[in-house]
């Protein structure tokens, strides 16, 4: 099975997506199951998981809509407030529908110190009974407060979205490759080896750009933890879908097929608890 393991969809709203600022005007229109299905199809991807964008249970209403519609969405890592006092309600609530795979909140706009927080962690504690993934959306900075997060939880299953987001524009890799080598030694966590493209130039990069912070990935999570994700429509700011898929696929292109196949799909559908046909 070969999966898109992050991407998203939204009806365009200038302040429900009020990130998407006047530099990324490619992005302000709506992106629909429609729109992402011939390109997964051109490129023999069997199906997709998609990504909250915005916090906010209508949010996961809308994206789990989406899948119940298209059988090619797999599954949906959604958005509820993991910091509520009634999270184990709001988890309960959700997770009757099984194409809810997993939460994600955004912490990578929240201050420091916010995964530490008790109410936060409380709201992670209770994943684990409903049978739900967290993604780890968050800046090279915040790594070291993700190894708290992870290491509390080790029966958790946890996927770090984009490898942090390394500044690849400034090729600054140093640091990042420092905590990370740290973040990785946890088994309970994976890594998405996606949305690089638009932590590069937008307008210059090459694939060589991306090669050091691969390598680090691979060395450090191996090709067990290690899943392909396109972050498509996002991506389309330094990079159409076949450009993006490029990237990795000459990367991994020395590995034997079976490598590759677990790469591009097999341990998404593992880890996220795959089983729609």
């Amino acid at each position: 099975m070969r999966i898109d393991s992050h991407q998203h969809f939204w009806n365009y709203n200038s302040a429900t997506h009020s990130w998407i600022n006047e530099t990324m005007s490619v992005l302000r229109r709506n992106f629909t199951p429609k729109d992402l299905y011939p390109i997964l199809s051109s490129f023999g991807f069997d199906g997709c998981i998609a990504v909250e964008a915005h916090s906010s249970e209508q949010e996961t209403e809308f994206l789990l809509r989406c899948a119940q519609e298209n059988k090619f969405i797999k599954g949906v890592v959604g958005w509820v407030d993991l910091s509520a006092p009634n999270v184990a309600e709001r988890l309960h609530h959700f997770s009757q529908n099984t194409l809810l795979k997993g939460v994600r909140h955004l912490v990578q706009d929240e201050p420091n110190g916010f995964m530490l927080d008790p109410a936060f962690q409380n709201g992670i504690s209770k994943l684990h009974d409903y049978g739900l993934t967290y993604d780890i959306l968050i800046y090279p900075h915040q790594l070291k407060e993700a190894n708290e997060l992870v290491a509390a939880f080790p029966n958790q299953k946890f996927v770090l979205d984009h490898i942090a987001k390394p500044y690849i524009k400034t090729n600054s890799i140093n640091a990042w490759q420092k905590d990370i080598e740290l973040l990785a030694q946890h088994q309970n966590l994976h890594c998405k080896i996606s949305g690089m493209v638009t932590e590069a130039n937008w307008h210059s990069w090459t694939n060589t750009d991306f090669t050091p912070y691969l390598d680090v990935v691979f060395a450090c999570f191996g090709t067990d933890r290690i899943m392909f994700g396109s972050d498509w429509p996002v991506c389309l700011l330094a990079a159409n879908y076949g450009e993006m898929l490029q990237i990795i696929e000459n990367y991994i292109h020395p590995y034997p097929n079976a490598v590759q196949e677990q790469l591009m799909g097999k341990n998404a559908a593992l880890f996220y608890n795959l089983n729609r046909s």
